[in-house]
């Protein structure tokens, strides 16, 4: 199966890019802030299938730019997945947890009621509708890491390494996903797509849930770390976009469909962490 990916230098472009049959476009190569070239693209290209894994994922500086941030999160994939459509070609979009509102501790369903709290959810939600309305399919995940150093992983290893203290953030609980089982499961969707299955969403999320001062805690002793982690409240450590607090997920009705489980992030964990920079 032949999969055109818009996304290249993402942690899930790159998890993809590791499979067979997968083509990654990068920025250059097509432009999310140019809808119509995306939908162009799509119209032409030497393909079974297509997944957007690429996004505008600056949360804060969406705040301030959330019209450029509709055009890349909404605008551009409703326009490939339109394209997409026209073509008989499975369309899979990558989303976030972001689009709930993060009340409560229950994990959120497919179905749940959605409320985004920041603009970049917004943007993303308004990618979900523009897809589905196009006939494509979503998944949506959280707290995505692998082994780019560029997550939070590295983060917290490249804090380690300037001081004997970090204080990470104990009152937000997700599932820590590895990239890998985001594409996996976006490779596993299309080819249930291109023999009929009916396109939906999908949760994919790591398994067991933690906080992010907790999955810290991890991320250090799997390194062999002596720092500790301060864990704070989000009112200590004010952004300028509200993040939430609940972020479980609800990955039932992706295992009852595609046979796909929860990943358990801490032998992904395991696996990556001596891979990050220090």
């Amino acid at each position: 199966m032949k999969v055109l990916v818009f996304g290249k230098t993402g942690q899930v472009a790159r998890a993809l890019a590791r499979h067979r049959g997968v083509t990654c476009l990068d920025r250059a190569a097509a432009d999310l802030s140019d809808p119509g070239a995306c939908a162009r693209i799509v119209a032409v290209a030497e393909c079974d299938a297509v997944v957007n894994a690429a996004a505008w994922t600056a949360v804060d500086a969406a705040e301030t730019q959330e019209g450029a941030a509709h055009v890349v999160n909404a605008e551009a994939p409703a326009a490939m997945a339109g394209a997409a459509a026209r073509r008989g070609l499975p369309f899979v979009h990558v989303s976030t947890d972001y689009v709930f509102d993060g009340s409560g501790t229950d994990p959120w369903r497919p179905d749940s009621p959605t409320g985004p709290l920041n603009a970049y959810g917004r943007s993303k939600l308004a990618g979900e509708r523009g897809v589905r309305a196009a006939g494509g399919a979503v998944i949506r995940t959280s707290w995505v890491f692998s082994d780019g150093g560029r997550d939070f992983v590295g983060t917290i290893l490249r804090a380690a390494a300037g001081g004997d203290s970090i204080r990470v953030v104990d009152d937000q609980i997700g599932g820590p996903t590895p990239a890998e089982a985001v594409a996996t499961a976006c490779l596993r969707v299309a080819e249930a797509l291109s023999h009929g299955h009916p396109p939906g969403i999908w949760h994919v999320a790591g398994a067991p849930f933690i906080s992010w001062a907790g999955f810290a805690r991890a991320i250090l002793a799997a390194a062999g770390r002596d720092a500790t982690v301060e864990p704070i409240a989000s009112a200590a450590w004010p952004t300028p976009a509200r993040r939430p607090l609940n972020s479980r997920l609800d990955c039932s009705a992706t295992e009852d469909a595609f046979g796909l489980s929860p990943p358990d992030w801490r032998a992904a964990l395991e696996r990556i962490v001596t891979k990050e920079p220090a």
